[in-house]
């Protein structure tokens, strides 16, 4: 089940970067005096007693439009409300109740969504200064004194936030296996969800750029229970103009957040292009199971060797993704479908596989004597022993006496042993290097 989304909404420069910032604990959103700064929706996970969820950052304005600041604000706060299952309202305690504050107010109230209200730059702590009591004129409750650069309050404000979220028991987990499809506009990746369901689910054009939400498509047959989801295309950050379009990179990548497995989706006609990359490289990052779909394989002409060369092309091209499976599939003539689902299924088990200690090392023990760890004057390294941490993607934690003999390479070495005798086709393989004492 995908995390309930919190929205962070305001006009500029009231601090929603700071205190998004703070929320999550890590600095993942630009924090300047300039309005504006926030212009690619930033989202990172938080979790509050327990309870998980995914925040929002949006921005104010966005400065290369001509249009009206009010017009531009109102389309992105729209935006983060039709996805959020709550939304916080940071205002400015210095500057009071302006006009701009109203508007949102009132638009989000029209919203019908639970909307918190927070009144950031309380930096003082101890008495309430009265300019704090005005802010009960937006009409939207008893709002929380926050400071998002020292911290204060924000536990109250998480406090009333989880209040609104939908009962955790909602989240449990069904044996659907979730699958992203993504890939730059305009691959095909509509025309895909509505073969494999079917029936016209998502609007399909050849203007690139037509889906702009992700879609959730059920899907149950012979080879399992599947979740198809409908990401916008990913485009270059120089194309990503309008704020629509910065929502559709967002929900791509919460797409991505919340598959087990993703297909990538390349144009067959077209061939690899930087932009592909890209997405993959989304994909890796989250950890997720990966295949790479080459669509619109039905208008390429072919002789008997073109799909073997094609195949080591992209390996070439992949290389940073090695593992993924390629497979060369028609959304429109409904070609290799059947065999996107086995292998859909066989790498989400792959993603999940658990190997035990005993025969991880094994392996270990196998590869360190047909290879030497390296050594760096006088001192090898030596691995004591490698356990699996988690799945999802497979992590394995080794156990050294020196973290800065473990070359990357010797790394890259005891994964591929451990690939070679494990498969984990399809999925990426996380190293992580403790040294003894740590």
């Amino acid at each position: 089940m995908a995390k309930p989304i919190v929205a962070i909404v305001g006009r500029p420069n009231v601090g929603k970067s700071t205190l998004f910032n703070k929320l999550i604990g890590k600095r993942l959103s630009i924090v300047d005096d300039t309005p504006g700064v926030t212009r690619d929706r930033i989202y990172g996970d938080c979790e509050w007693l327990g309870r998980k969820m995914m925040l929002v950052d949006t921005g104010g304005i966005e400065p290369s439009s001509d249009d009206t600041i009010l017009k531009q604000m109102r389309l992105q706060a729209q935006l983060a409300i039709d996805t959020a299952e709550v939304i916080v309202l940071v205002t400015d305690l210095k500057s009071g109740v302006v006009a701009t504050d109203s508007d949102v107010a009132a638009m989000l109230q029209k919203s019908g969504k639970p909307i918190v209200l927070c009144v950031n730059k309380c930096d003082k702590i101890g008495d309430v200064p009265p300019e704090f009591y005005e802010f009960y004129n937006l009409g939207l409750g008893d709002p929380i004194a926050v400071s998002s650069v020292h911290g204060h309050g924000t536990g109250d404000l998480l406090d009333e936030v989880i209040k609104f979220l939908p009962p955790a028991d909602d989240e449990e987990e069904d044996d659907r296996i979730n699958v992203a499809i993504i890939g730059k506009p305009n691959v095909g990746k509509s025309s895909l969800v509505n073969r494999i369901s079917g029936q016209q689910r998502a609007i399909v054009s050849d203007i690139a750029g037509t889906t702009r939400d992700a879609i959730d498509t059920a899907v149950d047959n012979e080879y399992g229970h599947f979740n198809f989801i409908d990401t916008a295309g990913l485009r270059r950050k120089s194309k990503v103009t309008d704020s629509i379009e910065h929502f559709s990179v967002l929900r791509s990548r919460m797409a991505i957040d919340r598959a087990d497995v993703c297909v990538i989706m390349i144009d067959a006609a077209e061939g690899f292009t930087e932009q592909d990359s890209k997405v993959a490289g989304l994909a890796l990052e989250a950890g997720r199971g990966c295949i790479i779909a080459v669509n619109k394989w039905d208008v390429v002409e072919k002789d008997g060797k073109t799909m073997d060369s094609y195949r080591k092309e992209l390996m070439k091209d992949f290389a940073f993704m090695s593992y993924a499976p390629i497979i060369f599939i028609s959304a429109k003539t409904g070609q290799r479908i059947d065999r996107l689902y086995e292998l859909i299924k066989f790498v989400y088990e792959q993603n999940n596989m658990r190997i035990s200690t005993g025969m991880l090392n094994k392996v270990l023990a196998d590869a360190t004597a047909r290879v030497q760890p390296p050594s760096d004057k006088g001192r090898r390294l030596r691995i004591y022993y490698i356990t699996q941490a988690s799945t999802c993607p497979p992590t394995f934690v080794c156990f050294c006496n020196r973290a800065d003999l473990f070359h990357y390479s010797y790394q890259r070495y005891i994964e591929n042993q451990i690939r070679s005798t494990f498969g984990l086709e399809g999925t990426p393989v996380r190293m992580i290097i403790r040294e003894r004492g740590e």
